[in-house]
């Protein structure tokens, strides 16, 4: 029989999963898929390793009302029909936060799980989900270890300065500090970029990763420096749902001013605002570029605007910049997104190729930009995929 790993990435409206064959050696994933529109129209989606769709069996029809838990069970099920020649090594996971302690992949177990727990606040869209597929896993798989890949461990290299905040030292010392996020994208980007960039991947690279959640990270030597998102995944670019860099005089005048309760306020911030809020009609870029109304325009030119601003604000940390490097949804897939952002960076010497931008080709700076400008479609399941076998494979040593 055949060993596999099974990655899952579950979120509050999405559950993404890849099935990866064991000894894991960066090779091409079995099946992939998700399950997206969770509470809203759930949808069902796997392919395998030669691109073609698989059929949802048992996953065809899905109850608008079945939650994250439901869904997800359902899909263990559906991987365990498609995979009755194969033996299930381990379970591998995003988690969102791992604080200060977790600055690596971690096999899991109920100390673990009880401190990445106390984290949930701190990534409410992700966390809670991220625990939730876990504890499932370990009630219908008792014997299967699992291993927590985390979002944050990957900016631990940045230096102090770049993690306070100009708050009394105590709350420093208390792990309020700037974590960062979307660290297993970045992971990623920084292993193949020596495949794009060559002598410069070692060079001064911001990396932006523009999704319905959005940063952008500063690295050295492929290594995080500096990032646009903080203590929380609120912090920096405007995203799909959420504002970004918010005056925390704003968050006092709700609660002071309007009496707005904290549950109300994280509502507000989490669910509510960003490209959501701005246009009143989606937190789908693609929909709001499609969009004729005045406030569609709007919330995509404030998107453009903040993240042309966030990245300049990367530039005292890198002392130049020999790349810009665009992943993630939005930013693999969206030409006139990109085009706004470089074009409010041309002070920097940059240029862009119109047509290889349009055609979302890999390298879209034109021959005479000073900056190389490039598309890298991001690879999150396979920085988990190669995490979970070495530590299964350290285990059993």
């Amino acid at each position: 029989m055949t060993d596999v790993i099974l990655i899952l990435n579950a979120g509050s409206s999405s559950i993404k999963f890849a099935l990866y064959p064991a000894p894991h050696n960066g090779s091409t994933p079995l099946i992939t898929g998700k399950i997206a529109g969770i509470k809203r129209d759930p949808v069902f989606q796997a392919r395998g390793s030669t691109g073609c769709d698989l059929s949802p069996g048992t996953l065809a029809v899905l109850d608008v009302e079945e939650d994250q838990t439901a869904l997800t069970r359902r899909l263990l099920c559906w991987i365990e029909e498609q995979t009755q020649e194969s033996t299930l090594v381990a379970v591998g996971h995003r988690v969102v936060h791992g604080g200060q302690r977790f600055t690596g992949p971690v096999l899991l177990n109920e100390e673990i799980i009880g401190e990445l727990e106390k984290l949930q606040s701190l990534a409410p869209l992700h966390q809670p989900y991220n625990l939730s597929a876990i504890a499932l896993v370990s009630s219908l798989m008792p014997d299967v270890p699992q291993i927590a890949c985390f979002d944050t461990s990957f900016h631990r290299t940045q230096p102090r300065l770049a993690q306070l905040f100009p708050l009394p030292r105590q709350f420093a010392d208390d792990g309020i500090l700037r974590y960062g996020f979307h660290g297993l994208s970045y992971d990623y980007i920084a292993s193949v970029l020596p495949d794009y960039l060559k002598d410069k991947s070692e060079g001064r690279v911001i990396v932006a990763h523009l999704g319905n959640g959005a940063s952008m990270c500063a690295m050295k030597n492929r290594q995080s420096v500096a990032t646009s998102m903080g203590f929380t995944a609120l912090d920096g670019l405007m995203m799909g749902s959420r504002p970004g860099s918010l005056d925390v005089g704003v968050v006092l005048h709700l609660i002071q001013e309007q009496s707005m309760k904290p549950a109300d306020i994280q509502d507000l911030l989490y669910t509510k605002s960003g490209l959501l809020g701005v246009s009143g009609i989606s937190n789908n870029m693609q929909v709001l570029l499609e969009s004729l109304h005045p406030h569609a325009q709007e919330a995509v030119d404030l998107f453009c605007y903040r993240a042309a601003a966030e990245l300049g604000a990367l530039l005292p940390a890198l002392g130049g910049l020999d790349a810009i490097i665009f992943t993630a949804g939005i930013g693999e897939k969206a030409p006139l997104v990109r085009k706004q952002i470089c074009s409010q960076l041309a002070w920097l010497g940059l240029c862009l190729d119109e047509e290889e931008n349009a055609a979302n080709a890999t390298v879209i700076s034109a021959p005479n930009s000073s900056i190389d400008v490039l598309v890298i479609p991001t690879n999150e399941e396979e920085v988990i995929a190669a995490a979970t076998y070495r530590l299964v494979t350290e285990r059993a040593v």
